[in-house]
This record gives C-alpha cells, sequence and structure tokens, in this order.
C-alpha cells in the first residue's frame, strides 16, 4: 500500500553564526570566576589585617581587651573557607594568608620616624599575630588532609 505524496515546501535555513560551543563558554566562565574568587580572597586577606590592626589597641577602663584576636581568628577562618570554595584548590588558602603575613610583617617593623603599629609590649598585637599564624596554619593543614572532592563534568 502506498501513500499519495503530499508536497512539503522547501525553506533554506540561513546558516547560524557559530557560536563558541557550551562546554567552552562554561569552563571560561569557570576560569573567569575562580580568578575573581582568588582576588577577592587576597582582597578579605588585607581587610582582615587591617581590621585587625585597627583594633589591636582598643581599650575599655584603660586595659587593652584583645577583640583583634578574635576578629583575626574569625577573619582567616571566612577568608580561608572562601578562598578554597571559591578557587576549588587546596593552595587557595595562601591567598589570603600572603597579604595577612605581609602586613603583619610590615606593622611590626619600625618606621624610620619610630611609629609602629604592633610593639612588642602590646600583648594583643602579639597574640593577634600569633593566632592568626596558628589559625591559617590549622586552615592549610585542614585543607591538606581532606580527601579531594570528585569533580563532575557535566
Amino acid at each position: 500500500m502506498t501513500l499519495p505524496a503530499t508536497p512539503v515546501p522547501v525553506v533554506e535555513e540561513e546558516p547560524a553564526a557559530e557560536a563558541p560551543p557550551p562546554g567552552r563558554v562554561r569552563r571560561l566562565l569557570d576560569v573567569v570566576l575562580r580568578v575573581v574568587g582568588g582576588l577577592v580572597a587576597v582582597a578579605g586577606g588585607v581587610l582582615t589585617a587591617l581590621i585587625a590592626l585597627l583594633l589591636s589597641t582598643v581599650r575599655v577602663g584603660g586595659q587593652l581587651i584583645g577583640v583583634s584576636v578574635v576578629v583575626t581568628i574569625a577573619g582567616a577562618v571566612a577568608v580561608s573557607w572562601f578562598a578554597y570554595a571559591t578557587v576549588g584548590r587546596r593552595w587557595a588558602v595562601a591567598l589570603p594568608a600572603l597579604p595577612w603575613f605581609v602586613l603583619m610583617a610590615v606593622a611590626a617593623v619600625r618606621t624610620d620616624e619610630g611609629d609602629l603599629l604592633v610593639a612588642g609590649e602590646n600583648w594583643v598585637g602579639l597574640a593577634m599575630i600569633t593566632t592568626g599564624a596558628m589559625t591559617f596554619a590549622v586552615m592549610a593543614f585542614r585543607q591538606i588532609l581532606s580527601p579531594q572532592p570528585r569533580r563532575h563534568d557535566g
């Protein structure tokens, strides 16, 4: 049994402009977001150090209260987690840690005029540097020991 053929109009389609494959765009966007996340993590390390340095001389009733130590620990944990979450690499904890360490080293050196941001007799400044260094070290150690998550490409 044969069916009668009905004429079907033929419409030529215009060739579409070549769009990049969706996988390539996705990878490019992923790289851009990782780089931006890394830059934000560096800025977070700088901001954490600056806020901690500003708060290292806070006094209540003439006594140092050590609020910068708490800010340093919380900030180091937050920016270390953010760096790993956005960059997706274990070494990303170094992104906020390096500028933090640089700023702490600069703050501990006396200028030509004799100014010093973190003095040896300021127990808060010394505690802030010690706890910040330890917090970044613990966050890096946790990244080293944690199992690498499986990646899903799809």
